[in-house]
Order: C-alpha cells, then sequence, then structure tokens
C-alpha cells in the first residue's frame, strides 16, 4: 500500500490532507479555517504548503475540533494551536492529550491485543510503523485543548459545526456536522479503511485499536439517522453511500 501524502478537494469547502493511511480535513468558511483532527507531526509540512496555495498560514486556522485523541489525529495540535487556534476535544478523551500520545493505550484500552492480527496479518504491522515513522508517538503532552462535554454547537466558530457523541472507538469519540454541507466527519466511529485488517468499505475499527465494540456498534445507529450524503473518516477513502447505507454495511460486519 502506497503512504503517499497528499491534498485532494472532496467537496465544496472541505479539503482532504494526509495520506493513504490517516485522513484529516481542512474546512474553509469565510470567517477562517478548520481543521477536523489533526494528522501526525509528518503532515505538518504538507498542511503549510498547501494553505501556501492560496496565500493562507497557520494563523488563519481559526480552531482545531478532535474526533477523538489518538495520536494519529493530534499530531498537528501543538503547532496549529501555537499560531492562535482553539483546539477542542471531547472531555471523555483529553486525558490522552495532557498526558501525551503513549498514554492512549491506557486512557482506552483496546479490547484486543495487535498480537493476533499481526500474527494473521503480518502486513498489518505497517499501520503502527507507519505512525510511529511519521511521529505520532513522541509529541509532547498538550494541556491546553479546550474539553466539551457530549453533543455541543459551537457557536462561535465559523459555519457552526455540530458535535455528536459516537463513543466506542474511544470513549470520547465524536462525529462532527457542519449545517450547510452535505458530508458528515466521523473520524474512527465509522472508516473504510481498518489497516490492520486489510477490510475497505464502510466498517468499524478492529478491537486492536477500539475500547468497547458493543458502543461502537451502538453507536452506527446514531449515525444512521443523519441525513449527510458524504462520509468523510478518518481512515480510508470518502463514501458517497450515505449514513443509512454505510453504517448498514457496517453493522452486518460487525467488529473483528
Amino acid at each position: 500500500m502506497s503512504r503517499t501524502s497528499r491534498v485532494r478537494a472532496v467537496a465544496p469547502g472541505i479539503d482532504r490532507l494526509g495520506d493513504d493511511v490517516v485522513n484529516f480535513y481542512l474546512v474553509h468558511h469565510p470567517d477562517g479555517l478548520l481543521l477536523v483532527d489533526a494528522g501526525l507531526p509528518a503532515h505538518l509540512r504538507q498542511l503549510r504548503a498547501h494553505l501556501a496555495t492560496t496565500g493562507r498560514s497557520l494563523s488563519d486556522i481559526r480552531a482545531v475540533l478532535l474526533t477523538h485523541t489518538h495520536p494519529d489525529h493530534t499530531g498537528l495540535a501543538a503547532p496549529v494551536h501555537a499560531a492562535g487556534a482553539e483546539i477542542w476535544t471531547p472531555r471523555a478523551d483529553a486525558a490522552t492529550l495532557t498526558d501525551g500520545p503513549r498514554s492512549s493505550l491506557r486512557h482506552a484500552k483496546p479490547e484486543r491485543s495487535m498480537a493476533p492480527y499481526l500474527l494473521r496479518r503480518p502486513a498489518a504491522l505497517a499501520t503502527p510503523l507507519h505512525m510511529a515513522l511519521r511521529g505520532g508517538f513522541t509529541a509532547a503532552p498538550f494541556p491546553h485543548a479546550r474539553a466539551f462535554d457530549g453533543d455541543h454547537t459551537f457557536d462561535t466558530l465559523p459555519g457552526r459545526p455540530r458535535a455528536l457523541t459516537t463513543p466506542g472507538h474511544t470513549p470520547g469519540s465524536t462525529t462532527y456536522v457542519f449545517p450547510g454541507h452535505d458530508a458528515v466527519f466521523t473520524g474512527d466511529a465509522l472508516v473504510t479503511l481498518d489497516g490492520m485488517t486489510g477490510h475497505h468499505g464502510p466498517g468499524t475499527v478492529c478491537r486492536a485499536f477500539t475500547a468497547d465494540s458493543a458502543t461502537a456498534l451502538a453507536s452506527l445507529h446514531r449515525l444512521a439517522a443523519l441525513p449527510q450524503r458524504l462520509v468523510l473518516p478518518g481512515h480510508g477513502a470518502p463514501s458517497a453511500k450515505g449514513l443509512t447505507t454505510a453504517t448498514r454495511e457496517a453493522r452486518a460486519r460487525g467488529i473483528s
């Protein structure tokens, strides 16, 4: 699998950044830019270069909305915050930021070891190795995030995004909806690529990276009720199947 870094426009006003393993998103609004998730530390050069193509810089980013605090979603939090952005996190996941990325397995202990997946599919090692080589586990603790509880509307941020709790992958796992965009940012509550199992298509993340699989599957029912057409996941290609179809396929597959 290629690990190429790339930027792609996936919908009007929404750019997909990252690489073939990890996604994060830049949302354009007349009142400022927002990031949904923050990739890996090595993605900083990509983000800066992409902003420069429109004469912008990190200081034009108003806020970062984290779907959860696993290290492949928080890597740029510190430099973007240093440039002036607010960093928002679900409170249930905030401790991982405060204690640093290596604490993520302690604060959101997965249901199963990676060992069985690696024995069954040795190529799965490429996913954690990709994260490690791009600085995922070396970022410093970040105590400056602003935490929110439960469902929340960000009235002071461009586009007034809404946070919807979709726990299971982590205790605080959250989905974001922007009124006016026919897209929903699902983080790892609903993905289209599981790097450990190699599965492509709508699904949940395997138990090696999921804290509570029963809760994760239950959260799919909440996603299914959303009307947005385009699913923008933390891993894998966007899906235009709509939430009803995507979550039905994910539930039918279950969690490996």
